[in-house]
């Protein structure tokens, strides 16, 4: 038999970064590549536990908070407060090391699947002179000029319905974000770049499709984001690709939260996914005040291992989404990808709290085609939040909803994503 053909997928984030990797690994071993993740530190063992080869790329969030020399919910306000510390403080120092880690990973391998934060990828593929796919798990990761970022730090674009002067203004504002870009950080890609070999490159991190990308996959659902007439005739949409687990093994929900579900109506379900819990300010507080209010059971998902249930509220770490959310009457979420997704594919009607990034953008997506409403982090109150929840709780949004979960749930993102690299790796063989 001939040895299987190795495949690295490489991604940096939370759980919402890290889950869509670890479905298209799977598919990919499925179609009998050997599948390397290179991962942070703490995610690991869970890549392993999936039954995937993991590698460390870089350092995990403990010791994030010890190089930054501050707590987890300082670091985490922090991030959700200023993207741009982000880069300058984590993403930028983490370089030169892991184009090292990521070299190392890629020994004997035929292709390199990263995430757009990787910005060792290019460097590295360019270095094997291997394919290198590119993977968007956000729809605002495109930077359309037709449908550009609903997101405070694009306030200035201008919005659907665009004509050609608005998304002629939009293509001159990237351009002067790419040259921003490019003074900020086009010294420190390229000390990398010449250290190992490579010519100097004009790239804006983030805004320009890696260097030497051959395929990017955009892994959400077009419900939310059909192809806009702007997107590389290399990019494909594939749909949401879904891996659900805390440990990375199959999961199953636990006793004491079936036992609430099978004990009365369907709850409403709040969550902040994996990040925005260390610092979760008033919200779960609120969320559990809100749904008494509205006189609605509940189930709050909180990252913490303080859990508890009563009459109407039950409060747990974690719950498979895929296997809750179905059992939920709506969805409390941040707007992060991954919930998203799954809030979507459950069929049922959602409430975006936004908190960073593409969150805000997210929710702006859901809104349009019916099935739920964002309220700002800020403006999260019981008044405010018991409004808006009744405002999604609707036979309106919840058919509209039902219908639209129905055509998400035939979407197979990660194996659509796997039958693409296969097919590029075959071609380049």
């Amino acid at each position: 038999m001939e040895p299987k053909r190795k495949i690295v997928l490489a991604t940096i984030g939370s759980l919402g970064d890290l889950h869509p990797f670890i479905a298209i690994g799977l598919a990919l071993e499925a179609r009998e590549f050997a599948v390397v993740l290179a991962v942070p530190a703490d995610h690991v063992g869970k890549v392993e536990t999936a039954g995937l080869t993991g590698v460390a790329i870089v350092g995990g969030f403990d010791a994030l908070t010890e190089t930054l020399g501050m707590p987890p919910d300082q670091v985490a306000r922090r991030i959700m407060a200023d993207q741009t510390y982000l880069m300058n403080r984590i993403l930028m120092p983490w370089l030169a090391d892991s184009t090292t880690a990521l070299d190392d990973a890629m020994e004997g391998a035929v292709a390199l699947v990263a995430s757009l934060f990787v910005f060792a990828a290019p460097i590295v593929a360019e270095m094997r002179g291997v394919p290198l796919v590119n993977v968007l798990l956000q729809p605002m990761a495109t930077f359309s000029a037709y449908a550009p970022p609903s997101t405070p730090d694009f306030r200035m674009m201008a919005h659907a319905p665009t004509g050609p002067i608005g998304r002629a203004w939009n293509r001159s504002v990237y351009g002067v974000m790419r040259g921003v870009l490019r003074h900020r950080h086009g010294r420190h890609v390229n000390a990398v770049r010449v250290a190992r070999g490579l010519p100097r490159s004009r790239q804006a991190l983030l805004l320009d499709t890696p260097l030497g990308t051959d395929l990017t996959l955009c892994c959400y659902s077009p419900t939310i984001a059909p192809r806009e007439p702007d997107l590389p005739k290399i990019a494909r949409v594939t749909g949401f690709a879904i891996f659900d687990s805390d440990t990375g093994a199959p999961e199953t929900l636990d006793p004491a939260l079936k036992a609430f579900l099978s004990a009365g109506p369907p709850p409403l379900v709040f969550t902040l996914g994996s990040f925005a819990t260390f610092a979760p300010d008033d919200f779960y507080t609120t969320a559990a005040a809100t749904a008494r209010t509205l006189g609605l059971r509940a189930v709050l998902l909180t990252g913490s291992d303080d859990e508890s249930a009563g009459k109407d509220i039950h409060v747990c770490r974690y719950a498979p989404h895929s296997l809750l959310f179905p059992r939920a009457c709506a969805i409390i979420h941040h707007g992060g990808a991954g919930s998203t997704g799954q809030a979507l594919r459950a069929g049922k009607p959602q409430l975006v709290v936004p908190h960073m990034g593409d969150q805000y953008d997210n929710g702006h997506r859901i809104e349009p085609i019916g099935v739920g409403r964002t309220l700002s982090a800020k403006h999260f109150t019981t008044a405010r939040a018991g409004a808006a929840i009744t405002a999604i709780l609707t036979k309106r949004v919840a058919t509209k909803a039902a219908q639209i979960g129905a055509r998400v749930l035939q979407e197979n993102g990660a194996d659509a994503a796997a039958n693409e690299i296969a097919a590029l790796v075959t071609t380049r063989s």
